[in-house]
């Protein structure tokens, strides 16, 4: 009896006992306050990685002959409790680590990096983001998608990036807590700058809203003035002088019948691992 193909990143499967990377799908939205629908994003990302080509023109191999990947089934999340996915999502991020994995999460909405990031001690924290996501509580919780850079500050040490939205009250926790200089808008950043501001072992989140929507217009909450490919890129190969333990990409809301945010999130997964790993 035919059961359908399992979806894996890129289309094929290597163990879990021997893989590398694993790869966590996050389908969870249930706090999106815009666009809703990034619950499907994962499958979109998976999907679209499969139309990837291979071998990468820029790092003169095939990434992929170098990386074991094994993709996990989808996550199980609790769409009335924030709290009860984010700890779903630790205790597996958890799991893999102490397995030796490189754990690649897929989400779904930003919130899910908090749970990622409670299964790591001592880490500093890239963001790519348009958006501070430092409320302290909206809508009535603490684990919304737009407090998840608020929670994590409360941990760890953290650099924005791409940053070109917040509230009042993000601005005045900014500059109450004097973190104005780990925070870089739109496209004015400095490159060596966020890389002596990350500690030496770090971990990475994107929200796809970083970049700018004329490049990847399938996302929840678009803002103008956003990261270019070449910008994103030259971040993450710097970056890479850094031991990254784990990086997740969030936020894509597919948009069919175009195929467009799905596969650069797929091209950017692929490339971050062949840049990290």
């Amino acid at each position: 009896m035919d059961f359908g193909v399992k979806r894996t990143f890129l289309g094929f499967q290597s163990a879990l006992k021997e893989a590398n990377v694993v790869i966590v799908p996050v389908p969870y939205d249930a706090t999106a306050s815009y666009g809703v629908g990034t619950r499907f994003g994962p499958n979109a990302i998976i999907d679209a990685s499969t139309q990837l080509e291979l071998y990468d023109i820029e790092l003169k191999k095939s990434i992929c002959d170098e990386i074991l990947i094994h993709t996990l089934d989808e996550l199980a999340v609790n769409k009335d409790s924030p709290k009860k996915t984010i700890d779903n999502v630790e205790e597996a991020v958890r799991e893999l680590v102490s397995m030796g994995k490189k754990p690649v999460i897929f989400g779904g909405e930003h919130s899910i990096t908090g749970g990622a990031l409670a299964a790591f001690d001592n880490i500093s924290v890239l963001q790519i983001d348009a958006h501070a996501d430092l409320r302290d509580s909206y809508e009535g919780t603490k684990y919304n998608h737009a407090c998840v850079m608020r929670r994590v500050r409360e941990k760890h040490d953290a650099v924005q990036v791409g940053i070109r939205s917040m509230s009042e009250e993000e601005a005045d926790y900014i500059e109450k807590e004097k973190i104005q200089d780990s925070i870089f808008y739109g496209r004015n950043y400095d490159i060596e700058k966020i890389v002596s501001l990350l500690g030496d072992k770090i971990y990475v989140t994107v929200d796809i809203d970083g970049f700018d929507p004329s490049v990847v217009p399938g996302t929840g909450t678009p803002e103008p003035g956003g990261l270019l490919w070449e910008d994103v890129l030259g971040i993450m190969k710097a970056v890479s002088k850094k031991n990254v333990v784990g990086f997740d990409i969030v936020e894509v809301l597919p948009t069919p019948p175009l195929r467009t945010s799905e596969f650069i999130a797929a091209k950017l997964a692929y490339k971050m691992m062949g840049y990290f790993w």
